[in-house]
């Protein structure tokens, strides 16, 4: 419901969980889990730190790792000030440390999340050290599809450090990988691989690429909403030269 939109008919689904569950119970957690996403989504992040805190603390009480490391990952998001790490190094020790599967596996979203936290602060060098924890994560588990998202995540940064030739190999390394696999281009590997050829002044090869991407971006409703200006300025570079 609340990865739709219709955030109402969610709340109203969690109040019926909350008025039947028993109050310390594991599904407690993953209702105030829920809850505190639906608020998030929702506009209102404010809100949704009570109930994250509720579930980090309740499911800490349970020992159950991996919800507790979700929660603490979601008020990594919701309750920390700028350039505060402090939810995240939780959240990355109990992953580390926890015997349980359920809790480890997050190691890899949260490295992911670190480095862009580190991307909109500006440090480059910092994102791209967290890019490539999170990818040997992501090859522990073996996912093709998850390892080359995070594999482009890694070029991301390296253009941004100014190495664009590394970046471009291995984008369209990725996106030859994605299109055998059968995975479609969301618009966000013709931006990168655009992005790269611009900056190496390869400007008229980068031309179709941005007005793809541009053309495959705006057909997300969020971004759509939220990116105008990026979706703009891509089909301004896009356009005949």
């Amino acid at each position: 419901m609340g990865l739709q939109g219709h955030f109402a008919e969610g709340h109203a689904i969690l109040d019926a969980v909350d008025a039947t569950d028993s109050p310390g119970g594991r599904i407690r957690v993953r209702s105030r889990l829920e809850r505190g996403r639906l608020l998030r989504s929702a506009g209102d992040a404010a809100a949704s730190v009570e109930p994250f805190a509720e579930a980090w603390q309740l499911a800490s009480t349970l020992h159950e790792d991996g919800l507790a490391v979700d929660a603490a990952h979601m008020l990594a998001l919701v309750d920390a000030a700028p350039g505060s790490d402090a939810w995240h190094e939780r959240a990355l020790t109990l992953a580390g440390s926890s015997p349980q599967p359920g809790a480890r596996r997050w190691r890899a979203s949260l490295w992911n999340n670190v480095g862009w936290t580190r991307v909109e602060r500006g440090d480059h060098a910092g994102a791209l050290e967290a890019f490539e924890t999170a990818l040997a994560a992501r090859r522990e588990r073996g996912d093709g599809k998850e390892i080359r998202v995070a594999e482009w995540s890694v070029a991301k940064a390296l253009r941004l450090l100014g190495r664009a030739g590394e970046a471009l190999a291995i984008q369209e390394r990725v996106a030859a990988e994605a299109a055998a696999g059968g995975d479609r281009d969301e618009g966000y590997g013709a931006e990168e691989i655009g992005e790269c050829l611009l900056a190496l002044g390869r400007a008229a090869e980068a031309r179709w690429y941005l007005a793809h991407a541009a053309e495959l971006l705006a057909t997300d409703p969020w971004l759509a909403a939220h990116e105008q200006d990026r979706i703009a300025r891509l089909r301004s570079l896009g356009g005949p030269g």
